[in-house]
């Protein structure tokens, strides 16, 4: 889908606030409510915007422990991989994963509640997984900067 100047103004204006209004967004790209209105409403239809959440603080929210696991798989079998993204859809605490070139073959976003939380996830989920051969953790120590908006 083609963006224009415009489109591109109102999806960063989203991306800074989920939940403004049609005036709010009309003001800020100096249209009217109904332009701006419509304009957010394509860009959904369209699956530009594929949806509005609440960004919470992990700390605050009980989850002291955010980690980086990378995966490499035991075989390259459609069963296993299969078998692996079943577990990863299933787990609250991935909350992303991504399949990737190099050494690893999946790398996960996890968030635990304290280090024993996150041992026993590697311990007695990842490790012990049929389709799992390594497990390499990197604990995250700070957020020098966390899902930023797209860059448009």
């Amino acid at each position: 889908m083609d963006l224009d100047p415009t489109d591109k103004r109102l999806l960063a204006a989203l991306q800074r606030d989920g939940q403004m209004t049609a005036d709010a967004l009309g003001r800020d790209l100096n249209l009217s409510p109904s332009q701006a209105g419509r304009r957010r409403q394509r860009l959904e239809e369209r699956g530009v915007i594929r949806g509005y959440r609440a960004v919470l603080d992990p700390v605050a929210a009980g989850l002291g422990v955010e980690a980086f696991v990378q995966i490499a798989m035991a075989t390259h079998t459609e069963e296993n991989a299969r078998d692996f993204l079943r577990l990863c859809r299933t787990r609250a605490e991935i909350v992303g994963a991504w399949t990737l070139t190099g050494e690893a073959d999946y790398l996960l976003r996890v968030f635990c509640g304290d280090l024993g939380d996150l041992n026993r996830l590697v311990q007695q989920t990842l490790l012990p997984h049929p389709a799992v051969s390594r497990v390499h953790s990197q604990i995250v120590m700070e957020r020098v900067k966390s899902d930023a908006p797209l860059p448009l």
